[in-house]
Parts: C-alpha cells; structure tokens; sequence
C-alpha cells in the first residue's frame, strides 16, 4: 500500500523477520527501510529519497501514524516493527550465522563507531564488525565496492542514510538497513522509552521529554502528518 506516495509493506512481523531472512541467503543486494511519518514527509519534499523508497525491496511501517494512516485507508496494518527493534532482530540472526556486519557511523552523532562497536562486540561475540565514522554530508568520498560484509547499517538518519545506502547498492551486501538513532539506545546515550509506551504508539511523547529541542520534529509526525493523511484521497 501507498500512504502519500511511499511504498509501505503490510507484513506481519513473522512475515517481515521471514523475508530479511530470505535475503541473507541470496546473493544479491537488499535495501530494508524502517518508514514512519517522517520519513514520508520527507519524501514528498525530495523526489530521490521518494524514489529510493519506493524501490527498496522491504518497507517496514515504524510509528503508530502509520497505523492510523492505514485505518484512514480502510486498510489494518497487521504490525509496527521499530527499527531498534528490527536492527536487533538482524543482528541476532547474523550471530546465529557468524556472519559479517559493517557500520556506517554517523561522526557527528551522539554515539561513535568505538562506543557502539564495544557494546555490540559483547552482545553479538560471533559477529565480525567493522565500520567507520562518516560525515553523513561527503559519504560520496567513501568506497565500499569491495567490501565482504554481509550486513550493512547506517545510522544518518533519513534522508541521508537511506541515499548512502543506495550508493553502495552494488557492493558485495546482502542485507542494508538505516537504523537512525537506534544505536543510541544500545550504548545507553539515549534512553528507550518503557514498552507499555511503546506498545501505544507513545514513544514520540516520551522523546519530547528527554529532548524538547526535537519539538518540531514531533509537531510533524504527531499533528502535520495526520492532517495530510485525513484530507489526501488516496
């Protein structure tokens, strides 16, 4: 289904954990987007990141708009899946298998390649990391062509990150997702909001507590959003 002309794939959590599972197998790029609210706000003002999305072979809805973008549709969104909790998911898969995962860091972010590749190397031991710290704005400069890796994650947050990702669509990777913040809850730099939140779609007013400077964020994912979905046609 299309909410404002991005792509979202309506899969249950087993189906979404089922088709990541059936790309680390083929030989063949895959791009994994976690789409929320903001990320099609986005898209309506950057034709790129539109068309990246719409050509990515998963899109995972993130955020109880988007939830309530599908009611207003007559549609039901069988699952929100956060893409912490995705990233996670994959992760614990590439343990299972002793595969090979390369972070794109994002140098300017609250958390480094170090602090991040500390804690993962303790949680997920069978995984080989590695990974750089990035300028989310020259990544161009950047070659992973030749890569090994299995499993690519980058933490640029949208737009950035999904167009860093579609720039390295030929290397030698199965598995590409963009993770946002989600490394910021694992090295405790941010803390998660509790899943009784989570679970009603509350995460965005838990943010706005810890970090009222992302105000303007939220304004447009809780009220912008909405508006558009509820006077748009289709």
């Amino acid at each position: 289904m299309e909410i404002l002309g991005v792509k979202i794939d309506n899969l249950s959590r087993k189906e979404v954990l089922e088709k990541v599972e059936s790309f680390l197998h083929e030989d063949k790029f895959h791009q994994i987007a976690t789409v929320n609210p903001e990320f099609i706000l986005k898209a309506e003002k950057d034709e790129e990141f539109k068309n990246i999305l719409n050509q990515s072979d998963l899109n995972v809805a993130d955020g109880i708009g988007i939830w309530f973008a599908f009611l207003r549709f007559g549609k039901w969104l069988k699952a929100r899946l956060a893409g912490a909790d995705l990233a996670q998911e994959i992760l614990g898969m590439a343990n299972e298998k002793k595969l090979s995962v390369f972070l794109a860091i994002n140098k300017n972010g609250l958390s480094s390649y170090e602090e991040i590749i500390r804690v993962l190397s303790q949680k997920y031991p069978d995984i080989e990391f590695s990974g750089a710290n990035l300028d989310p704005l020259s990544f161009s400069s950047y070659d992973m062509q030749n890569t090994k890796y299995e499993i690519l994650f980058c933490n640029f947050g949208a737009p950035y990150q999904e167009k860093f990702i579609n720039s390295v669509k030929d290397a030698k990777i199965s598995v590409a997702m963009g993770v946002g913040g989600s490394f910021d809850f694992i090295t405790g730099k941010v803390k998660r909001a509790p899943k009784i939140m989570r679970y009603f779609g509350l995460e965005w007013l838990w943010r706005l507590i810890l970090q009222p400077n992302r105000w303007r964020r939220i304004w447009n994912a809780v009220i912008v959003f909405p508006i558009k979905v509820l006077i748009n046609k289709k």
